[in-house]
């Protein structure tokens, strides 16, 4: 039964929490609001921090014996009290997964109920150590820290089972081959007395009902929670792939529990792989859960990924909520950044400090996107470890089924660091993050080693990564978050750096510059270049002072001009970012994540797309430098001088499991009143990047000012990719 709908709700103080629970309180002058929803969706609470109070009357009918009733829900942000009939069910934490409480005795009791919850999610008084694990939904430069999440933002429901109830169901692929694969399944359930419970696990290839597993086992339960493993194996499956690699088979998984006498030990039937004993088939199902999978084996050594044994080059992009309202995203939209991502030739989205809908995982499964996960944990932490490590858990029972789930990440940036849209890095900020990367903390050494070792036992068959953007060394280091040509340096720093610290490049998680997006409504252009600055520094994001030296508003005649030169600005920053770290591919660059896929919000942010999923210049160049084969160059100066060396390396980069036959590659190298020209011959094989030759030329010195064009093209049987640099000469 779903109890969502029209709600009623008010603001909470001292009186009305206490008549809450009251059937007979008088609500009539209550709001009404749409579950699932977030409170500042309703106008009455457009600005408020909550708490909140929900009521909800409803008629049921009563559970018929021998039956059990349930009421649950998918997602509160972030706190919950809920009772029902006056009665305290209790309370919950953690937005993300659902939260259940029997209800049968009193759905027994009556026909007519009350539901009332308290919901809060309360801001953050000190950023560096925060208590609510809503991640980026609460702190993040990308989000109107004026925004709260808070409400029930996903379904309610009344549910029945038998006396054997599935309480949670966790499916992982830890092994797939040609041969066979495994599905390690551990379920907890829950009777309210012993008995010998039967479980039916059906495992079959989605579209495909000939082609089906069955497994069953009896298990003998004593009353309460009982924690259930077994294994099940599919012979000569059907694996799953990245896009890239590919196609997508879905299985689908049927688990049901059935409840019957105790049988005497000498009776008492084993493992089954086909059919069970006859008193098996008879009992009636008290519970079932159906899910989809996919039967894959992922390895990542040292950043380098390897999916059922073939070594894949990662390219991704951080994905932040697809709307931060996330009660509202559809499962179209959902649906469709992951086909922008796809689209754009990438093959891994790390779902940045949150976890979303349950939609995007599936359409991930189902399009060949993997993904990396992160924990909804963003910065500085207070005393919050064993609410992080039961929520470690949880993700885990939540999303282990995904195919697409490549990674667990435990942390952010585990920096204390209170950092808000538009905020400048002042040297401040600048010690503070120093420190933080090289000095001990809690955060790192404390709650993220317990993050980790919790994530590494709820699941074994995935790498665990305990934070992100710690630069590596031997302690606590993992990949790099490196802003060369926004917070630091020139864009042109990174090939230099990456050559002098090799360890940073074993994965760039994070890399970008922001950018004016093409919806910029909100910006309100018309009134350039007298914009409302400080309020799109406040609740946009838009870092004025990082512009003021990377793409200076003053020098741009008018709104257009100026928004053109950021989005060029950020597409030759990513362009030649992706293409330095695919120079590096293997040796030793695993992959990277560009930052940031979408918006949020309306934004002016390190997207390649906007809130309204328009492209940016940068998507363009993302997907030019993340094709299949591309053919690069080492990067040539921005300017030379008449009699100076133009010396670059050339190569090709291809991410095609064959070999480019025939590959030949052409350079021409032209400066006004002259060019030279290269031809190269040679193997390019599957999955490689091969350094094709080098151009080396002394200009003349009568060459004249003016623009110096560096043209590369490689064919083969088959295909070909063209680039090109421009410099000047001076």
């Amino acid at each position: 039964m779903d109890l969502g709908g029209e709600w009623l709700a008010a603001l909470s103080d001292e009186d009305l929490r206490r008549l809450l629970a009251d059937a007979d309180y008088d609500d009539s002058n209550w709001d009404t609001i749409t579950v699932p929803g977030h409170w500042r969706s309703h106008p009455t609470f457009a600005s408020s921090d909550g708490p909140v109070l929900y009521r909800r009357r409803f008629s049921a009918p009563r559970p018929r014996p021998g039956r059990r009733a349930f009421l649950t829900f998918e997602g509160i942000f972030y706190q919950g009290d809920v009772w029902l009939d006056g009665e305290y069910l209790g309370d919950t934490e953690g937005y993300f997964f659902a939260h259940t409480f029997e209800v049968t005795d009193a759905l027994g009791a009556q026909d007519d109920h009350l539901l009332a919850v308290e919901v809060a999610c309360q801001r953050p008084s000190d950023l560096t150590t925060k208590r609510n694990l809503t991640g980026i939904f609460q702190h993040w430069d990308c989000i109107d820290p004026a925004w709260n999440p808070g409400g029930i933002w996903a379904p309610v429901r009344l549910e029945e089972t038998g006396p054997v109830r599935i309480r949670s169901l966790k499916v992982l692929c830890p092994d797939a081959t040609a041969d066979a694969a495994t599905l390690a399944i551990e379920a907890e359930l829950d009777t309210v007395e012993p008995c010998t419970a039967v479980l039916r696990t059906t495992a079959g290839k989605e579209g495909d009902p000939a082609d089906v597993v069955e497994h069953v086992e009896e298990h003998t339960l004593a009353a309460g929670f009982n924690l259930v493993r077994w294994r099940v194996t599919i012979d000569h499956p059907e694996l799953w792939w990245p896009h890239s690699l590919g196609g997508q088979p879905i299985y689908e998984l049927d688990v049901t529990v059935s409840n019957a006498p105790r049988a005497d030990p000498e009776t008492r039937a084993g493992p089954e792989t086909r059919a069970g004993p006859s008193r098996t088939a008879a009992a009636a199902v008290s519970d079932r859960r159906v899910l989809t999978t996919g039967l894959r084996q992922i390895r990542i050594r040292d950043f380098v990924a390897t999916v059922n044994g073939e070594r894949l080059f990662l390219k991704g992009a951080n994905l932040g909520p697809t709307r931060r309202a996330l009660a509202e995203t559809t499962d179209d939209e959902l649906a469709q950044d992951v086909t922008l991502a796809r689209e754009a030739g990438l093959d891994l989205l790390r779902v940045h400090a949150h976890i979303t809908r349950r939609e995007l995982y599936d359409a991930a499964d189902r399009q060949g996107m993997l993904i990396w996960q992160d924990l909804p944990l963003q910065w500085g932490y207070g005393q919050v470890r064993r609410q992080a490590v039961r929520q470690a858990r949880h993700a885990v029972s939540l999303l282990g089924h995904h195919p697409s789930v490549a990674v667990w990440c435990g942390h952010n940036e585990p920096l204390a660091l209170d950092l808000t849209p538009g905020g400048a890095h002042t040297p401040r900020t600048t010690a503070r993050l120093i420190a933080g990367q090289l000095l001990p903390s809690w955060n790192k050494t404390a709650l993220d080693r317990s993050i980790r070792r919790a994530l590494e036992r709820s699941d074994g068959s995935r790498e665990v990564v305990a934070h992100s953007g710690i630069l590596p060394h031997p302690a606590w280091g993992t990949d790099s978050h490196l802003y060369f040509g926004w917070y630091h340096g020139d864009e042109a720093d990174l090939p230099v750096t990456l050559a002098r610290f090799p360890v940073l490049a074993r994965f760039v998680s994070e890399f970008g510059a922001q950018a004016v997006p093409e919806g910029a409504g909100f910006m309100q252009p018309e009134r350039w270049p007298d914009l409302d600055w400080n309020g799109l520094e406040a609740h946009h994001a838009l870092q004025r002072a990082v512009f003021e030296e990377r793409v200076p508003p003053g020098q741009s005649a008018t709104f257009d001009d100026w928004r053109a030169a950021t989005q060029d600005y950020q597409a030759n920053l990513l362009r030649h970012h992706i293409e330095t770290l695919r120079r590096l591919k293997y040796h030793p660059t695993g992959g990277f994540c560009l930052f940031l896929l979408a918006d949020a919000q309306p934004a002016v942010s390190w997207s390649i797309l906007d809130y309204e999923r328009r492209p940016k210049a940068g998507y363009h160049a993302v997907a030019k430098a993340c094709a299949p084969v591309i053919v690069t160059a080492s990067r040539p100066h921005a300017a030379y001088r008449p009699g100076e060396r133009v010396s670059v390396d050339v190569h090709a980069v291809s991410d095609l499991r064959r070999p480019l036959d025939g590959a030949v590659a052409h350079v021409c190298l032209r400066w006004p009143g002259g060019e030279m020209s290269w031809r190269f011959g040679g193997e390019v094989p599957p999955d490689s990047c091969v350094r094709i030759g080098r151009v080396d030329h002394v200009l003349p010195v009568s060459a004249s000012p003016g623009v110096l064009t560096l043209e590369l093209t490689l064919r083969w049987d088959g295909g070909s990719a063209a680039n090109s640099y421009l410099s000047q000469v001076s």
